[in-house]
């Protein structure tokens, strides 16, 4: 269902609304951690875990699981990952203590990576070949509506009715998302025999692949350095009052629906641009943050900034890897990527723990980060090097 005009398929609005379920699903637990902590009796900390638990597990279970749907039809795992989602979040809401819901959170973010990642190709795959990068962003937009909308809203239900009133919205949600996904995907009509593991591993012998991998996974430490800690950041040294913080956070989310829309255009048009340039504006953004969230104004600002820098490397980064990738590991080369952007977040949280405890201070958080992601930046231009290294030579030139 390719298209070449300039209207864009229902079906990836149908993969925008799952990747908003699924969004929610991640971050709802943000907003309920005070309710989650005296409803089960654990330190606020513990709760925490809830959102180190899930990181991890989509970390764990995105190669786990494309392995094991490699041969099944996309739209077919789409489908039955969204359930999975589903039943997930209704064991969240119905879970006795808190051992259960960790258990819960945990076995439902394993099929995140998938999600993500086979959705990122179906997606590619709806459009014409000039408007990939675009697709790509236009999914992950419900990534940044559940920012905006999804955990406020959760949040909201969590403080009059409960935390567990936000996990039976979120599954409602989730078995909305399914019946959209069902109605409006298309089979996979274009896929003639199904890809074996062993192809789809191949991918991960591949160096630009890895390079690949390994520039998200830094990129996204340097953005979870920083918005880990984005409320002591603004209370402690922008002066902001705890009531202040949330308002202060949809900017972010504002920033997050710029960038993503922006990343993506920029992709179709000059991948390689578009590659080297975010992870630099990322770069300067946080390196700035360091003196520029010391001033009311000046913090407002740059936590836009930092929300649009960061989500405009996204389809860049998932583009370069799907290129690279090639034919068939394209579905596990992207679910590795999803893999890795939440592997960054737990580096980064871990590295800005590091830092906040050391003698440098909450102070130096922002340019440890920027020292982190321009080490990304420079595994691609690496990258790009070796590919220019590995251009053919034009005869003319060889006959000079």
């Amino acid at each position: 269902m390719n298209t070449s005009n300039g209207r864009l398929p229902l079906a990836l609005y149908a993969l925008t609304a799952g990747a908003f379920g699924i969004g929610t699903t991640e971050f709802v637990i943000m907003g309920l951690l005070m309710q989650v902590s005296a409803d089960l009796g654990v330190t606020i900390s513990a709760a925490g875990l809830l959102i180190s638990g899930y990181a991890l597990g989509v970390f764990i279970g995105a190669p786990l699981l494309t392995a094991a749907t490699t041969r099944w039809p996309r739209k077919t795992v789409l489908v039955a990952l969204m359930i999975v989602f589903t039943l997930g979040n209704l064991a969240c809401a119905l879970a006795p203590n808190y051992e259960i819901l960790m258990a819960a959170r945990v076995l439902t973010s394993l099929a995140h990576g998938t999600f993500f990642g086979v959705g990122a190709v179906v997606a590619t795959q709806l459009v014409s070949p000039d408007r990939k990068a675009t697709a790509i962003s236009i999914m992950f937009t419900g990534l940044t509506a559940a920012t905006l909308l999804g955990v406020p809203a959760g949040a909201w239900l969590g403080l009059h009715y409960g935390w567990r009133a936000a996990f039976w919205a979120v599954t409602v949600l989730d078995l909305v998302a399914t019946a959209i996904i069902v109605w409006l995907v298309p089979a996979d009509r274009d896929r003639t025999q199904a890809t074996s593991l062993r192809e789809e591993m191949k991918v991960l012998s591949r160096p630009q692949v890895l390079l690949g991998l390994a520039m998200t996974v830094l990129g996204y430490a340097g953005v979870f350095a920083v918005f880990t800690y984005i409320q002591p950041i603004l209370t402690q040294i922008s002066g902001f009052s705890d009531a202040a913080v949330s308002p202060i956070l949809l900017v972010f989310g504002v920033g997050f629906f710029i960038g993503n829309l922006l990343g993506g255009r920029l992709a179709d048009k000059r991948l390689v641009p578009a590659l080297l340039g975010t992870l630099l504006l990322l770069s300067i953004v946080l390196a700035t943050m360091t003196f520029a969230m010391h001033y009311t104004w000046s913090a407002i600002l740059f936590t836009g900034l930092l929300g649009a820098a960061a989500f405009a490397t996204v389809a860049p980064l998932q583009m370069r890897v799907l290129q690279k990738a090639e034919g068939a590991g394209q579905n596990m080369a992207s679910s590795l990527n999803i893999a890795a952007f939440n592997l960054g977040n737990a580096i980064g949280a871990w590295l800005g723990a590091i830092v906040i405890g050391s003698r440098l201070g909450l102070g130096a958080v922002g340019a440890v980060a920027a020292l982190v992601t321009l080490l990304g930046l420079a595994i691609a231009v690496y990258s790009v090097w070796l590919d220019r290294r590995a251009a053919p030579v034009p005869a003319a030139a060889c006959n000079a």
